[in-house]
């Protein structure tokens, strides 16, 4: 699953995060920040400690587990690429007072199909 970036490009915010947890995701087992570097990027142009460094902003946001293995850390996913951007928009959400005004705007942007499944989203009822 190698997703290296063309020449000159950078991911899009958040991306490196998503890439990561998919391939968490997709591990039979806890992977360490070497083996995820290896699978996110073949190429080797992305660096071991950017990995580690959003590995573990991915750990503070409680998104992935961490365990020692001897003096390195292995790394499972808790969330999947959905839950991460949820929680983004949320986050976003929090720092704004005026969060009808936001949500609105948000409401907005959206295309018919979108708004269509937020309507849906919203008649459910919540589940136990």
């Amino acid at each position: 699953m190698s997703t290296a970036q063309p020449p000159g490009r950078r991911r899009r915010p958040g991306q490196l995060e998503t890439e990561i947890v998919t391939v968490l995701g997709a591990a039979s087992g806890p992977l360490t920040p070497g083996e995820v570097r290896d699978i996110v990027d073949l190429t080797g142009s992305l660096s071991y400690s950017t990995v580690v460094t959003t590995l573990t902003r991915l750990h503070e946001k409680g998104s992935v587990t961490r365990s020692r293995d001897g003096r390195a850390f292995r790394y499972g996913a808790l969330s999947d690429p959905a839950g991460l951007v949820a929680d983004r928009m949320s986050r976003l959400l929090a720092v704004e007072a005026d969060r009808a005004s936001v949500l609105r705007r948000f409401v907005s942007t959206l295309t018919d199909s979108d708004e269509r499944v937020l309507r849906d989203l919203l008649r459910e009822p919540d589940a136990p």
